[in-house]
């Protein structure tokens, strides 16, 4: 059976956001972990998808590596007994580096990745990698529209069809892109607070079938049955985010400093990591 349904939620509330002595988890940098706060808005939702008829609950998990959203994700994965399955196309947006500084942060794989989180199945191997030197807003758009030609397809040829309903865990400015490149509306205005929901269904055909594993279903096949929602959450959504947050400087988004340290290494893979003669 086709991918029908996709859930996508933003990360909870992070720790750094309450004070400024956190300490990664992962020892990675700018990878803060979820306050308490955010840990009880995580569970909200893990409740939230308990309380869903079966047949309607998210059947695999796909999260971006970073610590806090894989935090979201593992009180779901607990809730509905499901593997979590590690996606770097799902990572946080970085606008572009400054030159000279190194490099954006990149989390560890999968593998590595588990000895945090129980709940990670290694099998999955990530089909998107986004730039370490960061993007622009068109970029990080161009990156989950070439992520999701990519991940669809691949997702249904590797498990054979076996999930029609799937969750994405991922972060503020990459929720927004997904929702966006999904319905194929750039401009669709849109805020996403922490824990926060949206859920889209794929379009079916004017005949009433589906889109076939041959054509392209990920960009603007699919429309909005909840949108950043937050009525899961006893306290509703919080610290909600848009593109309009941005700071812009001569027509551009202002560049940040990449990790000290990089400023010699080398670039991780990029872009898609499986052909598209195989999908």
């Amino acid at each position: 059976m086709p991918l029908e349904k996709i859930y996508i939620a933003r990360h909870g509330f992070r720790l750094n956001w309450v004070t400024t002595t956190w300490q990664s988890p992962t020892g990675l940098d700018r990878d803060p972990p979820l306050a308490a706060y955010g840990e009880t808005q995580a569970k909200e939702l893990a409740n939230y998808f308990l309380s869903l008829p079966e047949d309607e609950r998210p059947t695999a998990i796909f999260s971006s590596p970073y610590y806090r959203c894989l935090q979201t994700s593992q009180p779901t994965a607990k809730a509905l007994n499901l593997p979590i399955y590690v996606e770097h196309g799902l990572s946080e947006w970085y606008s572009p580096v400054k030159p000279g500084t190194g490099l954006h942060p990149r989390p560890g794989s999968a593998t590595s990745l588990r000895s945090y989180i129980a709940e990670i199945d290694p099998q999955w191997s990530s089909v998107w990698y986004p730039s370490q030197k960061g993007e622009g807003v068109s970029e990080v758009h161009d990156r989950t529209d070439g992520f999701l030609e990519v991940f669809i397809p691949a997702l249904e040829r590797i498990f054979n069809g076996k999930h029609q309903r799937i969750l994405l865990c991922s972060h503020a400015a990459t929720v927004i892109t997904l929702v966006r490149s999904l319905i194929g509306d750039r401009d669709l205005p849109l805020r996403v607070g922490c824990c926060s929901l949206s859920e889209l269904d794929l379009v079916p055909h004017q005949n009433g079938s589906v889109l076939n594993g041959n054509e392209n279903k990920a960009i603007g096949t699919w429309k909005a049955i909840k949108l950043a929602d937050g009525s899961h959450l006893e306290q509703g959504a919080s610290r909600e985010w848009g593109f309009e947050h941005i700071e812009i400087e001569a027509g551009k988004v202002v560049e940040d400093p990449g990790v000290p340290g990089t400023e010699t290494h080398l670039e991780g893979p990029t872009g898609a990591q499986i052909a598209q003669s195989l999908l």
